[in-house]
């Protein structure tokens, strides 16, 4: 069975741009996964300490036979692949993918939170997902558009293809 999963990518060292169009090609190469969408990249205002380099943001949706657990382990790999490195909360990295919504799905474990519990709270998440999909809403029913009007503003920069692979 295939089932629709958004990813969120993030990035803002070694050319956050160009790690984001890597990582969606490596995402559609997963097995039994297929791209349906991607989302434009943006940038914004880092969360967190702010004595760390802009962030680069965008989402794909995906079609998917994985499980979310194996997905997310797909996903892990990616970023190691990447140089991931997790030496601050919140700190700067060459890869974030998080799983974001997991077809109509609800988790919560040591190791996965889907939906992801600060998707309300991110513009640089919450634009992406409605670039992809603009009736997108989460498993409760709540519109993801909704949840965009309500969210705090980052400065998110929509930015031309142009400046991305």
């Amino acid at each position: 069975m295939m089932t629709d999963a958004f990813i969120g990518l993030g990035s803002n060292l070694e050319q956050p741009a160009t790690q984001l169009a890597r990582a969606v090609t490596e995402l559609t190469a997963l097995p039994g996964t297929s791209l349906v969408a991607q989302s434009a990249f943006y940038a914004s205002k880092p969360v967190g300490p702010q004595d760390q380099p802009d962030f680069v943001n965008g989402a794909v949706w995906l079609k998917t036979s994985l499980e979310p657990h194996q997905l997310l382990d797909q996903l892990q790999a990616i970023e190691q692949a990447h140089g991931r490195e997790r030496l601050r909360h919140w700190g700067p990295r060459t890869l974030d993918l998080d799983l974001l919504l997991f077809g109509d799905r609800i988790l919560d474990d040591k190791r996965l939170s889907v939906p992801h519990k600060e998707l309300p709270n991110r513009d640089f998440v919450l634009q992406p997902l409605l670039d992809l999909k603009p009736d997108l809403t989460l498993p409760d029913g709540t519109p993801v558009a909704a949840l965009r009007r309500q969210c705090p503003d980052n400065r998110l920069r929509k930015l031309p293809p142009a400046d991305y692979p």
